[in-house]
Protein backbone atom coordinates (compact mmCIF):
# COMPACT_ATOMS: atom_id res chain seq x y z
CA UNK A 1 0.00 0.00 0.00
CA UNK A 2 1.07 3.77 -1.02
CA UNK A 3 0.14 6.21 1.67
CA UNK A 4 1.42 10.25 2.46
CA UNK A 5 4.45 10.12 5.23
CA UNK A 6 3.72 10.67 8.66
CA UNK A 7 5.78 12.29 11.18
CA UNK A 8 6.21 9.02 13.32
CA UNK A 9 7.26 7.35 9.74
CA UNK A 10 10.84 9.46 10.02
CA UNK A 11 12.84 6.99 12.06
CA UNK A 12 12.37 4.10 9.80
CA UNK A 13 12.71 6.16 6.43
CA UNK A 14 16.05 7.66 7.76
CA UNK A 15 17.01 4.00 8.10
CA UNK A 16 15.84 2.69 4.83
CA UNK A 17 17.52 6.36 3.40
CA UNK A 18 21.15 5.63 5.35
CA UNK A 19 21.13 1.74 4.45
CA UNK A 20 19.78 2.05 0.76
CA UNK A 21 22.53 4.85 -0.04
CA UNK A 22 25.50 3.12 1.50
CA UNK A 23 24.43 0.12 -0.50
CA UNK A 24 23.56 1.68 -3.97
CA UNK A 25 26.62 3.89 -3.61
CA UNK A 26 29.64 1.42 -2.94
CA UNK A 27 31.94 4.16 -4.63
CA UNK A 28 31.16 7.14 -2.14
CA UNK A 29 32.65 6.66 1.24
CA UNK A 30 29.73 5.98 3.43
CA UNK A 31 31.40 8.33 6.27
CA UNK A 32 29.76 10.65 3.58
CA UNK A 33 26.12 9.73 4.52
CA UNK A 34 26.74 9.50 7.95
CA UNK A 35 27.69 13.12 8.38
CA UNK A 36 24.51 14.01 5.74
CA UNK A 37 22.43 12.26 7.80
CA UNK A 38 20.85 14.92 10.45
CA UNK A 39 20.82 17.52 7.59
CA UNK A 40 18.72 15.30 5.72
CA UNK A 41 16.60 14.48 8.38
CA UNK A 42 15.60 17.81 8.89
CA UNK A 43 15.23 18.52 5.29
CA UNK A 44 12.89 15.23 5.63
CA UNK A 45 9.74 16.59 6.37
CA UNK A 46 9.82 19.70 3.60
CA UNK A 47 9.65 17.27 1.29
CA UNK A 48 6.55 15.40 0.00
CA UNK A 49 7.39 11.92 0.79
CA UNK A 50 5.02 8.46 -0.12
CA UNK A 51 5.90 5.42 1.64
CA UNK A 52 5.03 1.51 0.12
CA UNK A 53 3.99 0.10 3.27
CA UNK A 54 3.43 -4.47 3.27
CA UNK A 55 2.11 -5.91 6.36
CA UNK A 56 2.09 -2.70 8.12
CA UNK A 57 5.81 -2.13 8.16
CA UNK A 58 7.44 0.51 5.69
CA UNK A 59 9.80 -1.30 2.93
CA UNK A 60 10.01 1.88 0.49
CA UNK A 61 9.37 5.15 -0.11
CA UNK A 62 10.37 8.20 -2.51
CA UNK A 63 11.17 11.64 -1.76
CA UNK A 64 10.12 14.83 -4.26
CA UNK A 65 10.65 18.34 -3.68
CA UNK A 66 8.03 19.61 -5.90
CA UNK A 67 8.60 17.66 -9.66
CA UNK A 68 12.10 17.00 -8.54
CA UNK A 69 12.79 13.28 -7.31
CA UNK A 70 15.24 13.19 -4.57
CA UNK A 71 15.23 9.67 -4.27
CA UNK A 72 13.55 6.39 -4.49
CA UNK A 73 14.67 4.24 -1.57
CA UNK A 74 13.79 0.46 -1.22
CA UNK A 75 14.70 -1.95 1.50
CA UNK A 76 17.42 -4.24 0.32
CA UNK A 77 15.12 -7.30 0.84
CA UNK A 78 12.35 -5.78 -1.34
CA UNK A 79 14.37 -4.56 -4.14
CA UNK A 80 13.80 -6.22 -7.83
CA UNK A 81 9.89 -6.48 -6.85
CA UNK A 82 8.48 -3.54 -8.54
CA UNK A 83 8.23 -1.48 -5.22
CA UNK A 84 10.09 1.41 -7.05
CA UNK A 85 8.55 1.12 -10.20
CA UNK A 86 4.66 1.87 -8.06
CA UNK A 87 6.43 4.62 -5.77
CA UNK A 88 7.66 6.46 -9.50
CA UNK A 89 4.42 5.67 -11.41
CA UNK A 90 2.26 6.92 -8.69
CA UNK A 91 4.37 10.27 -8.45
CA UNK A 92 4.20 10.70 -12.17
CA UNK A 93 0.05 10.12 -11.81
CA UNK A 94 0.43 13.68 -9.96
CA UNK A 95 2.93 14.99 -12.18
CA UNK A 96 3.11 15.99 -15.95
CA UNK A 97 6.65 15.75 -15.61
CA UNK A 98 9.78 14.71 -13.45
CA UNK A 99 13.45 15.42 -13.00
CA UNK A 100 16.07 13.91 -11.03
CA UNK A 101 19.87 13.19 -11.13
CA UNK A 102 21.30 9.63 -10.35
CA UNK A 103 25.19 9.29 -9.98
CA UNK A 104 26.63 7.43 -13.49
CA UNK A 105 28.50 4.41 -11.78
CA UNK A 106 24.57 3.52 -10.04
CA UNK A 107 23.96 1.00 -13.39
CA UNK A 108 21.25 -0.07 -11.90
CA UNK A 109 19.53 2.99 -10.77
CA UNK A 110 20.37 4.89 -14.65
CA UNK A 111 18.83 1.40 -16.05
CA UNK A 112 15.56 1.88 -14.29
CA UNK A 113 14.82 5.71 -14.96
CA UNK A 114 15.76 5.01 -18.61
CA UNK A 115 13.60 1.47 -18.47
CA UNK A 116 10.55 4.01 -16.77
CA UNK A 117 10.66 7.04 -19.40
CA UNK A 118 13.46 9.26 -18.57
CA UNK A 119 15.91 10.78 -20.94
CA UNK A 120 19.68 11.81 -19.73
CA UNK A 121 19.36 15.69 -20.54
CA UNK A 122 23.27 16.50 -19.38
CA UNK A 123 25.81 15.50 -17.23
CA UNK A 124 27.68 17.44 -14.39
CA UNK A 125 29.86 17.17 -11.52
CA UNK A 126 28.10 16.48 -7.97
CA UNK A 127 30.57 19.48 -5.94
CA UNK A 128 29.71 17.32 -2.44
CA UNK A 129 31.06 14.09 -3.66
CA UNK A 130 32.92 14.55 -7.01
CA UNK A 131 30.91 12.25 -8.68
CA UNK A 132 29.46 12.25 -12.09
CA UNK A 133 25.97 12.83 -11.93
CA UNK A 134 23.27 12.37 -14.48
CA UNK A 135 20.48 15.00 -14.84
CA UNK A 136 17.43 13.04 -16.36
CA UNK A 137 13.66 14.24 -17.09
CA UNK A 138 10.54 12.59 -17.64
CA UNK A 139 7.17 14.08 -19.55
CA UNK A 140 3.93 12.66 -19.45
Amino acid sequence: MIREFRTKDIDRIMQLWIDTNILAHNFIDSKYWQDNFEAVKEMMPKATIYVYEKNGAIQAFIGLMESFVAGIFVSSNFQSKGIGKLLLDYSKSKHNELSLCVYKKNNDAVRFYLREGFTISTEQVDENTGEIELVMKWKK
